[in-house]
């Protein structure tokens, strides 16, 4: 609106991103009286950061809520590769399991993602929340993280939002190539490997893992069951001869389909490779028209070793496990945009995005239980073996309209605004997005062996395969997640006297549907004649010879999947108004409400029932499976703006919302599941209900003419019925876990953030720069009545740290050559996982992350970047009762890549 300009304005001249303070130092320099050779370079290079730094600021200053962001430049100068890992620089926010980002102290339940704006599909298998590792921060042109609500966006709203901003068509030709390698200290040269198939290098499985066409067929023949007592009642019905002899050839030749190739054994491994390149162009018509495009497309391939140990608390030197797991990691990313700019005021693009992730994990655990501790020399071991195929395609066009003098000369149409002139710079704003995921784990398997340990040593003298009918298990998992989106707004600006007024008013629609489709089998056997053989190695054991022979007595059942596979879909219909009102440049307020009718349906899917059939038609047992959801969440901002308090520009905030948090996909089902992450047994509830939030939000900014800047925010969120998972009676030696409504919950904490160029200290400290933030925390749940006998009947959130913190030292160099960052990241204490019955909570550890990213521009074209990661080699770990139940080594890393511009 025209009253901010002259406040932006001053703003950008004090740009506080921290990725403009070696331009800031560079021009300075350019007082002196030497002339630099490559000046040239440094103009580029000064250029490209400041105009970085005015775009982060422009947006942050300019939003009507609480909002952090990163561009890609500061990402790339720390170094972060995927968009979970860059985000833990934003203050408040912390990373869990190298994929979920907990904001201000809330778990990824209340933390939402969107992709340029549109909700997209998410491929973790029992949640919708969207796992952040997926997205590589190649294709990111800036992160955004709204911390206070405002009606324009989903009322799913906890601890904050991350929009994903995928790079825009550039302003004139680049072309960008870049390869590089890294090298981890846990993995020494060799892992953890066993036969895959042809294809694994680009990611995607040849046939060798699937579901066997044969075994396909077979369930559709047989109705499901191919035991050898439903095979002889269909073979007697074509052949009344036919024996069970018959019958279990015919289940014996099924089990040879399958893929037995087992073996885990160490190999060799190279160093991890990546690359990437960037083309893109803008093309400027004589009638004033621009079309252009962007496309990209990266590669990276990887090998890791991680070694853990878990204990139990009550007896870790007696009960505990090794476990070493090698992951080979294939990361294919397209991109292509387009885009038509008529005039100034009329913009259309799209954006087309391909994703593939891929894990490849092979591993090795032994271990010791209450029936197997380690002196008494016996223990247990387990091969594991997981292949996880996930893709997302995106699809996504977005148009902006204005209606001003531009756009009236083109049309012929200022007779319109002699009649209608208050209609001037009335906006249009519009998308669609339709994106799909697809998670594919063929023929996951497992196989548990008993073994003989020395007793002292815990070496593994004899391991024997435990006999059972499942002695391999087989999985086989396929997810389908599709979501359809589209919506629009329109905004109206009026100027009364000293009054701007904007008024707004949109929409926004979302579908949602989910098939999540999973198969077990097992191949074994329980004859005693088969014990002389387990010893053997996997593919000789699982071998055409063992199972042809009749003696020994293998076989392929069908494992029981009780509610495994399901149906789920989802629609969220909502409209919205606000009005933004700015008095004299000097008071800003933002008021509006949102309106939601959010529909949810998740249903048990028995694939493999053909008799009864696979869908129950049960009307309250379909009732159980509809959660619906319709309400009013209103917020409100109130910004004060000045010059020259303290500093050249001034911002204060204050901001109310109240949002929600629904219950997620299967949760609101009775139906029981196994979570295929954890494996922990979890019961669904259909009596859980929305957590109803009440945000407060305080923050002042001050952003001085040198650069520096300071900023110092409060919160404070009331969360009534918040959703939790809590531990519960399982049996059988299973962890088990609940959905329900805890009581309430609350939350404050201060965030304060900061940068500082360091010249004041001595010329020599001129290209330094210290730049960072600190979050407090102070936090509390009280279970209630539905928690299941809570050791701690209040304690604090799940997830939530007491602390966090980033301190980040950065340097730049006179001639604009070199640039370093030592980045310092912190989390305090969090809960893992609240006790039960007595029992001691367990709680995450804090991890000290130091890392330092150095770049060298030998000049226009090239540049040469280091990165070396965990620098204090770190490990996680979680203590329960004061014992050390968890640790991992995650192990230092080195990276080199080069980079070619034009």
């Amino acid at each position: 609106m025209r009253s901010r300009k002259k406040l932006l304005a001053l703003a950008i001249a004090a740009a506080p991103a921290w990725i403009a303070q070696g331009a800031m130092a560079q021009e300075a320099d350019a007082t002196k009286p030497e002339v630099q050779t490559g000046a040239i370079e440094e103009v580029v290079v000064v250029a490209r950061l400041k105009s970085a730094a005015e775009n982060v600021v422009f947006e942050r200053m300019e939003h009507e809520a609480v909002t952090d962001l990163l561009s890609a430049e500061l990402i790339g100068r720390i170094g972060d590769s995927t968009v979970a890992t860059a985000l833990r620089r934003v203050p408040g926010v912390t990373l869990v399991d190298d994929k979920f980002i907990y904001v201000r102290g809330l778990g990824e339940r209340y933390s939402s993602s969107l992709l340029n704006g549109a909700t997209v599909p998410s491929p973790d298998l029992t949640r919708s929340v969207l796992p952040l590792d997926i997205f590589p921060t190649s294709i990111v042109e800036s992160l955004s993280v709204q911390k206070g609500y405002s009606v324009d966006m989903p009322a799913a709203f906890g601890g904050g939002s991350v929009d994903i901003r995928t790079k825009s068509i550039p302003e004139e030709f680049v072309l960008n190539v870049e390869v590089g390698t890294s090298h981890n200290t846990e993995t020494s040269g060799s892992g953890l490997s066993y036969d895959g198939g042809g294809d694994d290098w680009w990611g995607t499985d040849d046939g060798t893992r699937e579901l066997p066409g044969r075994v396909r067929r077979a369930l559709d023949d047989f109705q499901g069951d191919i035991g050898t007592a439903n095979i002889l009642n269909f073979l007697r019905r074509q052949d009344a001869s036919n024996t069970l002899d018959d019958a279990e050839m015919v289940n014996r030749e099924l089990a040879k389909a399958f893929n037995r190739d087992l073996n885990i054994y160490e190999d060799d491994v190279g160093e991890n490779f990546e690359g990437e390149v960037n083309v893109g162009n803008r093309f400027y018509l004589d009638n004033g028209m621009e079309i252009g495009f962007l496309a990209g497309g990266s590669y990276d391939h990887g090998f890791d070793t991680v070694n853990t140990i878990d204990r139990d608390f009550v007896d870790p030197s007696e009960r505990f496990g090794k476990r070493e797991e090698s992951t080979r990691s294939v990361n294919i990313t397209g991109n292509v945009g387009l885009g038509l700019r008529v005039n100034e005021e009329q913009e259309i693009s799209t954006t087309t995005l391909f994703l593939r992730n891929t894990d490849d994990v092979a591993a090795i655990r032994d271990f010791h239980n209450d029936n197997r501790p380690l002196s008494s020399g016996q223990g247990t071991r387990t091969y594991d073996i997981r292949y996880e195929e996930r893709e997302m395609l995106v699809n996504q066009i977005k148009g902006r309209h204005v209606w001003g003098d531009e756009t009236r000369d083109l049309l012929g149409l200022e007779w319109v605004h002699e009649k209608l002139p208050f209609l001037d710079q009335l906006k249009f704003d519009w998308y669609y997005s339709d994106s799909e995921v697809t998670n594919d784990i063929p023929n996951e398997v497992s196989v548990v062996a008993l073994t003989s340990n020395d007793p002292v040593t815990d070496r593994v003298l004899t391991s024997n395969v435990q006999l059972s009918s499942s002695m391999a298990q087989y999985r086989f998992t396929d997810l389908e997640d599709d979501v359809e989106s589209y919506g629009g707004s329109v905004s109206l600006p009026v100027f009364l006297g000293d009054f701007d007024i904007e008024l707004t008013g949109g929409w926004d629609y979302v579908r949602k549907t989910r098939t999540y489709k999973q198969l077990d089998f097992g191949i074994g056997t329980t004859s005693g004649s088969a014990s002389s053989i387990t010893d053997q190695e996997l593919d000789v054991l699982f071998g055409d010879g063992n199972i042809d022979n009749d003696e020994l007595g293998f076989g392929l059942i069908v494992s029981p999947s009780t509610a495994r596979s399901y149906l789920a879909a989802m629609t969220n219909d909502s409209v919205f108004f606000k009005g933004d009102v700015t008095w004299r440049d000097t008071w800003r307020m933002i008021a509006g409400a949102r309106y939601e009718e959010y529909i949810q349906v998740a249903i048990p899917w028995q694939p493999l029932n053909y008799t009864t059939g696979q869908i129950s038609m049960d009307p309250e047992e379909l009732a159980r499976g509809v959660f619906t959801d319709d309400q009013v969440y209103p917020s409100l901002s109130l910004i004060y703006m000045a010059n020259d308090f303290w500093a050249e520009t001034f911002q204060l905030r204050f901001g109310y919302s109240e949002t929600v948090v629904r219950p997620d996909l299967r949760e609101v089902s009775d139906a029981s599941y196994r979570d295929p992450i954890t494996d922990f047994l979890v019961f669904g509830n259909p009596d859980v209900v929305p957590s109803d939030i009440t945000n407060y939000d305080v923050r002042a900014e001050w952003f001085f003419g040198n650069g520096d800047s300071f900023t110092v925010s409060l919160f404070y969120k009331d969360i009534d019925n918040p959703i939790e998972y809590f531990e519960t009676a399982g049996g059988d030696n299973l962890i088990a876990s609940e959905i329900v409504n805890a009581e309430s919950a609350e939350m404050q904490g201060v965030e304060v953030e900061w940068l500082k160029e360091l010249s004041f200290m001595g010329d020599f400290f001129y290209p330094f720069f210290v730049a960072g933030n600190v979050t407090f925390l102070d936090h509390e749940l009280v279970a209630g009545d539905n928690a299941d006998a809570p050791t701690n009947p209040t304690r604090g959130l799940s997830g939530a740290s007491d602390y966090v913190a980033n301190i980040q030292l950065g340097f730049d160099s006179d001639d604009g050559k070199h640039a370093a960052t030592l980045v310092y990241n912190v989390f305090g204490e969090r809960l893992f996982t609240a006790g039960r019955l007595g029992s001691p909570d367990t709680e995450e550890q804090p991890f000290h992350s130091l890392d330092l990213t150095y770049s060298y521009y030998l000049n226009d074209n090239f540049t040469v970047k280091a990165k070396l990661k965990n620098l204090l080699n770190e490990e996680v770990s979680l203590e329960q009762g004061g014992v050390t139940v968890y640790e991992e080594e995650k192990g230092m890393e080195g990276s080199l890549s080069v980079q070619w511009q034009f």
